[in-house]
């Protein structure tokens, strides 16, 4: 079962790379020196990207326990 534990890594870098990318977006909102409203707004928008990066890393790092265990 030690290709599980390869498929769950790729699975949570996918996840991690999601979650590099939604902190670069908020980073460069956070520079563009937007008002506190369109700035949660903007944040908002981000927000789907973010919650599906960390769902993806969290199932890819149980893929990888579950893979370790099997082994």
């Amino acid at each position: 079962m030690e290709w599980l534990v390869w498929i769950g890594t790729a699975i949570s870098l996918v996840g991690l790379a999601g979650l590099i990318l939604s902190i670069i977006r908020v980073a460069r909102l956070k520079k563009q020196g937007l008002g506190d409203d369109d700035l949660r707004a903007a944040v908002q928008k981000v927000m789907p990207l973010n919650l599906g990066s960390l769902f993806l890393s969290v199932i890819g790092l149980m893929v990888v326990m579950v893979g370790i265990s099997f082994s």
